[in-house]
Parts: C-alpha cells; sequence; structure tokens
C-alpha cells in the first residue's frame, strides 16, 4: 500500500473524472467503503477508473471483482504476463490512458523494454498466444475481459493520462516511477476474496471453465449488469449491432451511428464499439444523472466485452 501523504495524494485524482461525481473517500460507506478499502489494499491506490463506478455502489463492486481477480489475486500466471494482455488489449483500443499505467507497472516489473514496445506500437509476445494449461488461459482470458472492459468506462470519464493535469512535464517521468512501484503485486492477493461482495450469479462463460474462482466472479458480476436498468430498445440496439461486429474500428466519424434516434441508445452503441468518440454532446443529449449513466456504459462495456472475448476464443478454439 502506498505511504498515507502519497495515497491521500491519489484518493484526490478522482477529482479529474468526466460527467459523474464520485463518492470522496472520506464520505464513502456501506458497499463503496468495503471496495474502496480493498483497492487500496491489493491494488495499492484508490484506482479512478475503479472508483469513478461509485454513483452505483453495485457495478462498483462488479468492476473491482473483475479487476482483482483477474488482473490482482494470485494463480497460475505471473502478474507481468497479465500486465502485458491488459497492455496490448489497451492498445488496441485505443485507451492511452491504460497504456500508460500498465506501462508503469511493467517498469516496475523489470519489463521496460516490453513496456516501450507496447506503447510504440511494436509487436510482442502475447502471452495467451502459447501453449497454456486451462486455469491459466482462463486467468489471462479474464485479464482481457477486464480491459476489454475498463477500457471503454476509462475513454469515457477519464482523459488521456492518469497522471493529473497539474503535473509538469519535467516531473512525469519521475511520478510515473513512483506510481510505477505501487502497482506491484501484494503477497497475501489470495484467489476469490472479493467475490462475496456481489451475489451468486447463474452465467457461465466457456473460456472461464477451467478456473472456479475466475468463472465465479465473471458470473457475479454479469448479474449485476443484468440487473441494471437499461431499457429494452437500448439492449435490442446494442446486441443488434453486435452480433455482426468483428471488433474492427467502426470509422473516423460518428456517421455509422447516425441511423440510431434514441439519443440513450446511441451513447450505449458508441461505448460498446468505439468509446473514444464519446464527447460532450453524446453524453448530454442522453440527459442521465451519475448512477444512470455509470450503469449504462458499464452495461454497454461489459457487453461489448463478453462480445470481443467470446469471439477471440472461437477463433483459438477452432
Amino acid at each position: 500500500m502506498a505511504p498515507a501523504l502519497i495515497r491521500l495524494a491519489l484518493r484526490r485524482v478522482s477529482r479529474e473524472v468526466r460527467y459523474v461525481r464520485p463518492v470522496p473517500f472520506g464520505r464513502a460507506t456501506g458497499l463503496v467503503r468495503d471496495v474502496y478499502r480493498g483497492l487500496e489494499r491489493d491494488f495499492g491506490m484508490l484506482a479512478p477508473p475503479v472508483a469513478l463506478h461509485s454513483p452505483s455502489p453495485a457495478v462498483l463492486a462488479a468492476s473491482w471483482v473483475m479487476l482483482r481477480e483477474s488482473l490482482v489475486a494470485a494463480g497460475d500466471t505471473g502478474r507481468a504476463d497479465r500486465e502485458v494482455v491488459a497492455s496490448l488489449v489497451s492498445r488496441a483500443n485505443s485507451c492511452p490512458y491504460c497504456v500508460e499505467v500498465h506501462g508503469m507497472a511493467l517498469d516496475s516489473l523489470g519489463r521496460s523494454s516490453v513496456a516501450s514496445a507496447i506503447a510504440a506500437g511494436e509487436t510482442v509476445p502475447d502471452p495467451l498466444a502459447g501453449a497454456l494449461s486451462a486455469t491459466a488461459r482462463a486467468e489471462l482470458t479474464a485479464v482481457a475481459f477486464t480491459f476489454h472492459y475498463l477500457n471503454r468506462v476509462v475513454s469515457v470519464f477519464l482523459g488521456p493520462s492518469p497522471l493529473p493535469s497539474s503535473v509538469p512535464d519535467s516531473a512525469r517521468a519521475r511520478a510515473k516511477a513512483v506510481l510505477g512501484r505501487f502497482l506491484r503485486p501484494v503477497e497475501d492477493a489470495s484467489p476469490g476474496v472479493s467475490v462475496d461482495l456481489l451475489p451468486p450469479g447463474s452465467r457461465d462463460f466457456s473460456w472461464a471453465s477451467g478456473n472456479p474462482v475466475v468463472a465465479d466472479a465473471f458470473s457475479r458480476a454479469s448479474l449485476v449488469f443484468d440487473s441494471v436498468g437499461i431499457s429494452p430498445v437500448v439492449r435490442d440496439v446494442v446486441f443488434r449491432h453486435l452480433s455482426t461486429w468483428d471488433g474492427s474500428p467502426p470509422g473516423l466519424s460518428r456517421a455509422w451511428v447516425d441511423g440510431v434516434d434514441d439519443p440513450v441508445a446511441r451513447l450505449a452503441l458508441v461505448v460498446a464499439k468505439a468509446p473514444y468518440q464519446v464527447d460532450d454532446a453524446l453524453v448530454a443529449g442522453a440527459g442521465l444523472g451519475d448512477r444512470e449513466l455509470v450503469e449504462l456504459v458499464g452495461w454497454a462495456s461489459f457487453t461489448a466485452a463478453a462480445h470481443r472475448v467470446s469471439r477471440t476464443s472461437i477463433r483459438k478454439a477452432a
């Protein structure tokens, strides 16, 4: 865990979240407080990509359960390989914030050359491409799923860098090195510790069958997203468009979404397929409060992540 002064500074970074107001650490109660404490204990800091979910406590808990049980918890795969997967997915999804965060983590783990290569767009070995046990493959696929989810959320609510805008260019390298040290693995991150934050789910993810803890964590998270108040119209639009989507970027303009009349459905679809195209006008047009916006973005991101991972798993099995 970060020293007290740095921990307090990191808590204030959440003030840079766009469109919603996260619950401040000192005012957190109940489930939000439990997630915040787990974040600082097991992830090293109150990470804004998770904390920004706090207007919806259940979605906050789901995001943390996915992150902890995929990236943080001990398992058959090492943290460095998981960070490589997180970085590669983040690069593919055009999420510079996440590429930078997980580059810091790779630097702290002695994989600076890999981090630099990923940031530069170069080819590096994908840990998911090799021969893996069923347990290891489930762990790394869970990381990919989590970052297909988080990349979308981050693209909507956060800027291009995890460092506060107040940090001058001359201090950025030092600040990144300091933050990277707090992203190192903790020694006692036992698998499954976070899952009881959520009720049991019933959805089975075939890619997770080799790891019962991962399967349980993502089933519970799925129940949360299935339960949020997304209208049938929005669900139908997103499901219909994703059913024929191969994951390719839809284009530089938003002309591809012009045929969607409902503003909430339009926002959900852009989050799912091209979250980097979300802008102030699109969010304002949806007219949602903080909780509703977090839940819509979370649902669209989870739905897209499930689609991307299922297609990838099918291709690898073929």
